[in-house]
């Protein structure tokens, strides 16, 4: 049986969307959500909020990006996207949405790549 620590540590070397993967595999083993964070809420004396929808579909925005990585940067935005190599290098200079409306899996596996292309990227 592996102790918390090697637990800890194997989750620690997962990459993002194979966290999301075990959460929701958790979720379906044990019957539980990961929204825990509501219970303190409603258990502190607030009035019980309304379901709140879990957000469906996601804007992938660029924040920045390593002036040192700035091409495989473009190439990589070129990549994601239909856009040209000018289009690509203005987008990765002044920043903005690279996609929109997009699953949120489709959302993490960008934001990844585009990271380690030496772009920061937010995803709302």
């Amino acid at each position: 049986m592996a102790t918390k620590e090697e637990i800890l540590e194997t989750i620690a070397n997962m990459t993002v969307l194979e966290v999301s993967d075990l959460i929701k595999a958790m979720e379906e083993k044990f019957g539980v959500t990961a929204a825990a964070a509501a219970a303190p809420a409603a258990a502190a004396g607030a009035a019980p909020a309304e379901a709140v929808e879990e957000q469906t579909e996601f804007d992938v925005i660029i924040k920045g990006f390593d002036p040192a990585k700035k091409i495989p940067a473009i190439k990589e935005v070129r990549a994601c996207t239909d856009l040209g190599l000018k289009e690509a290098k203005d987008l990765v200079e002044q920043g903005g949405k690279v996609k929109e409306g997009i699953s949120k899996a489709e959302a993490a596996s960008l934001k990844e790549k585009l990271e380690a292309a030496g772009v920061t990227v937010e995803v709302k």
